[in-house]
């Protein structure tokens, strides 16, 4: 019988497993990177490293450039929801040769969990000013339209039609919303976002013109995620999950014409 859960995956013997997962890798990264079969360097060490213990109902998996380099080329963690679909907690692509910001940890080494827990405010201030978006420690890949397909191909050999994302952050969701996701929660979140970054809204007047609130910021995506980050709305962006039907665009436009 053919898995159509997380669960039923990890359920696989280890190679039947690491193949169906490996499909979550952009095609474009196998022309990047160029890795042997298998996920392995000369020397024979794994870059393809798969968390999917048996009975599970979650997977997390880690692809490297390069044997011992500090952050994976791609980061995924996915799980079943209650009634057996795909949800995407992080998917995560980074660019090895982009210059790295500590804000996913502490001066002391302490895990931030991407700046939810807790902020390191040196490195968020460097990256902002570095063009970063919140929770990147690295650039981009610039492979979100491939890595949604891959998603989508994923999701279809398992027999969904749909699946479902949770956007960490302000930019996330409207980065969805352009690759065609729809509101299962948090649409009058974002509308408010928009109009509270429109003229004479209140998330406007509180841009102040510090660390994280440029006075830019409301008509700056990235600089609103900042600023929604620093806690502007006054609580956490969070209930807020979307979903993508494969192969429709549901035209979501919640911040409307504002440039990136």
């Amino acid at each position: 019988m053919n898995p159509t859960s997380i669960t039923s995956v990890n359920r696989l013997p280890e190679e039947e497993k690491r193949a169906i997962y490996a499909r979550l890798i952009p095609e474009g990264m196998h022309e990047r990177f160029e890795w042997r079969d298998g996920f392995k360097d000369e020397a024979g060490n794994e870059l393809l490293q798969i968390n999917a213990p048996d009975g599970a109902n979650t997977v997390e998996m880690w692809l490297y450039h390069e044997d011992g380099f500090e952050d994976a080329v791609l980061y995924g963690h996915l799980v079943d929801t209650l009634n057996d679909q795909i949800h995407i907690l992080l998917y995560i692509m980074n660019d090895p040769e982009s210059p790295r910001f500590d804000v996913d940890r502490m001066p002391d080494g302490t895990m931030t969990k991407f700046g939810t827990l807790q902020r390191h405010l040196a490195a968020e201030q460097a990256a902002m000013e570095a063009g970063l978006m919140p929770g990147q420690v690295r650039r981009g890949l610039g492979m979100g339209t491939e890595g949604k397909e891959a998603f989508e191909q994923f999701v279809g050999s398992l027999g969904h039609d749909v699946y479902f994302a949770e956007p960490l952050y302000y930019h996330n969701a409207v980065i969805f919303e352009r690759y065609g996701f729809a509101y299962q929660e948090g649409r009058k979140l974002m509308e408010h976002i928009q109009e509270g970054f429109s003229e004479g809204g209140e998330l406007r007047e509180k841009l102040d013109g510090s660390d994280f609130r440029h006075e830019e910021a409301a008509d700056s995506i990235r600089l609103r995620s900042w600023a929604v980050h620093d806690g502007i709305l006054g609580e956490a962006f969070t209930d807020v999950t979307m979903y993508k039907k494969i192969g429709k665009e549901a035209g979501m436009n919640t911040s409307l014409d504002t440039r990136w």
